[in-house]
């Protein structure tokens, strides 16, 4: 009888075989095609939030209450990015494929704006939270502390972006990354006739 003195079996590592590694090459040509997907809805997001946080800015000048940074509005942008990238895997977030577009942009439009009001409600409870140290108390001082009419500002320019961006994103799909491109940067194609 031979004996098996392979120390991944010894050690009952059986996971941990060879056979079980992805290829290296494999790994990094998934990183950048992951890379090459969050690269769209992070400068999206980026130049959004951007937007957001100036018209923030211009409701909160003269109330001595201080603006987001561009490094905070670059860290939710990446954040926005990879979650409408996970989103965009679920399979409830294509619920309309062979509907009319406005169907999936309404609905992918619903699901991102709570996503982002989360965050946004979040970014608000979480500065509160540090002045406070208790979450509770936090939440109460933030429901009797915000500005309720600037919060339901930054909701209105949200929606108004995501809308776009689901539309923008839609219409992509539909039509086809290579041909977008070519109506954008060109060279156009010759008119059939």
């Amino acid at each position: 009888m031979r004996k098996v003195t392979s120390p991944v079996y010894l050690l009952g590592l059986t996971l941990l075989s060879p056979a079980h590694f992805i290829p290296m090459h494999k790994l990094v040509s998934k990183v950048r095609e992951e890379f090459r997907n969050v690269i769209p809805p992070t400068i999206f997001f980026f130049i959004a939030l951007h937007i957001v946080a100036f018209v923030h800015a211009l409701m909160l000048k003269g109330m001595g209450i201080e603006p987001a940074t561009s490094m905070s509005i670059a860290i939710g942008a990446l954040i926005l990015g990879k979650a409408v990238l996970i989103a965009d895997m679920l399979p409830m977030i294509n619920r309309f494929p062979y509907h009319p577009l406005i169907y999936n942009v309404a609905w992918k439009t619903a699901i991102y704006l709570c996503l982002a009001s989360f965050l946004h409600y979040a970014e608000n409870l979480f500065e509160c939270w540090r002045e406070t140290g208790n979450l509770v108390t936090a939440h109460q001082a933030l429901v009797t502390k915000i500005i309720w009419p600037h919060f339901w500002g930054v909701e209105i320019i949200l929606l108004v972006l995501i809308l776009m961006y689901c539309t923008m994103h839609e219409l992509i799909r539909v039509i086809g990354k290579e041909k977008v491109k070519r109506i954008f940067f060109g060279p156009m194609p010759i008119p059939q006739v």
